[in-house]
């Protein structure tokens, strides 16, 4: 008797739980629509919500704006490597759904729109697991986990660090402005000046540029060459925010000192609060950056 052929008799292997979609059924994936489906209905309210925050002012979560759209991009961009190949599903992806959509029941009962902000960023990797398949999800998994740089923090978590903001700013412009010979008065978190006072409010504190600063430095490391620039990149943030808040209050203590204290309620106290961005982070894109210049080719000469 003959044999059975050896290529009849292998069979492609394949992790437990994972299933390729390419042969799932057509009540499968309308099955998957649906569920996305319903999770952007779930999730709309909180949407809203978010773009509130991010809209607000400048200083409140305004690079929060902006995450979506990085993220979007980061995940096409990892996403074209797989192209060709169908993806596959994986039942882990339940594991993080589940407690997703039980963080978003809490929240339907509390009313904060925090707690289901963050169900968010738990439930989307989930959701990549099930209609995506492990590798895939272990390719975009940064740009996930990034989406958390998007959320709101609430103000009893960062009152201290306000706090303490605030102080570091009025001592370091008390010391400063003198400098510049402008005679200047600190005392808590106030700047007593000819003109009057500056109150250093926490809107005037620079954690919202600490925010967004720590977040850019996280995806420039990300993109960092070397594992040295990656740690000075994260490294830098929090005192490169700092230096730039720093310099907008005396910026602002020389406006006042030029124009009056009524030069507040223009738009060039919330502009002020944007040149503090437009300061700290280029530096830290910089800082990320790969520097290295190769040499030119020195003409040879016979």
């Amino acid at each position: 008797m003959n044999s059975p052929s050896p290529s009849l008799s292998v069979a492609t292997a394949q992790p437990v739980g994972v299933q390729d979609s390419s042969t799932a059924a057509p009540w499968q994936r309308v099955a998957a629509y649906l569920l996305i489906g319903e999770l952007v209905v779930l999730y709309a309210p909180t949407a809203i919500f978010l773009w509130q925050r991010w809209t607000m002012s400048v200083w409140h979560n305004a690079h929060g704006l902006l995450v979506p759209p990085v993220v979007a991009y980061l995940i096409y961009h990892e996403l074209r490597r797989f192209r060709g190949s169908p993806p596959s599903s994986s039942a882990w992806g339940f594991a993080l759904l589940v407690p997703a959509l039980a963080l978003q029941a809490l929240d339907a009962g509390m009313h904060t729109q925090l707690l289901s902000a963050a169900s968010i960023v738990i439930a989307l990797p989930g959701l990549s697991l099930l209609l995506l398949g492990i590798e895939r999800t272990r390719a975009i998994l940064f740009p996930l986990v990034f989406l958390l740089a998007a959320l709101p923090i609430p103000l009893g978590m960062t009152e201290q660090i306000h706090m303490q903001l605030r102080l570091i700013t009025t001592v370091a412009s008390g010391w400063l402005v003198p400098v510049l010979g402008i005679p200047v008065f600190a005392e808590g978190t106030t700047l007593y000046l000819t003109q009057g006072p500056l109150q250093i409010s926490d809107a005037c504190s620079g954690f919202s540029t600490l925010y967004a600063a720590a977040a850019v430095a996280c995806l420039t490391a990300h993109s960092a060459p070397t594992t040295g620039r990656k740690l000075v990149v994260l490294a830098s943030a929090a005192p490169l925010a700092i230096a730039a808040n720093i310099l907008r209050i005396i910026a602002l203590v020389l406006l006042i000192q030029w124009r009056g204290a009524g030069v507040l309620d223009t738009f060039l106290h919330p502009l002020s609060g944007m040149m503090t961005f437009a300061l700290a982070l280029p530096i830290i894109f910089w800082l990320g950056g790969d520097t290295r210049r190769s040499a030119a080719p020195q003409e040879v000469k016979a």
